[in-house]
C-alpha cells in the first residue's frame, strides 16, 4: 500500500478567503519549498493562472469542464485594480537646493516636500 496522497487533479469552482471565487482546471505544483495550488482560469483570450495556499482554500467543487468554463466567464480574476495604482505624475528633482534641501514631487501625491538631509537640528 503506498502512502503517497492522490494529488487533486480537475475541474473545479474554487472559493478562497476574501470572498474570492474562481473556476476552471486545479492542480497542486511545489514552488519555494511548499506545496501551491495552480488554477488555470480560462477566458476568451486563453487562460488565466494563479496560484495559492492550500490554508486559503474555502470551498472546492468538483465539476466538469463545461460548467466550470461557464462559471470562470462571470468571475474572471483582474490582475491589478485601478484603485490600487496611484494617479501617474512627472517626478521633478532639484538636487542642488539652497542649505541641502532637495525638493520632489513625490509620484503618489501632487504637493511639493521639502526634505532637509542635515542633521544639524
Amino acid at each position: 500500500m503506498s502512502d503517497e496522497k492522490p494529488i487533486y487533479d480537475g475541474w473545479a469552482i474554487l472559493e478562497l478567503m476574501g470572498h474570492v471565487r474562481l473556476a476552471g482546471r486545479v492542480t497542486e505544483e511545489s514552488h519555494f519549498g511548499v506545496a501551491l495550488g495552480r488554477i488555470d482560469i480560462p477566458s476568451a483570450d486563453g487562460y488565466t493562472t494563479q496560484y495559492f495556499g492550500g490554508s486559503s482554500i474555502y470551498r472546492l467543487t468538483p465539476t466538469t469542464e463545461a460548467i466550470a468554463r461557464s462559471v470562470a466567464l462571470h468571475n474572471q480574476p483582474a490582475p491589478v485594480r485601478t484603485w490600487e495604482l496611484p494617479k501617474p505624475q512627472a517626478i521633478e528633482a532639484d538636487m542642488g537646493g539652497p542649505g541641502g534641501v532637495d525638493i520632489y514631487a513625490a509620484a503618489f501625491d501632487e504637493e511639493y516636500h521639502e526634505i532637509d538631509d542635515d542633521d544639524d537640528e
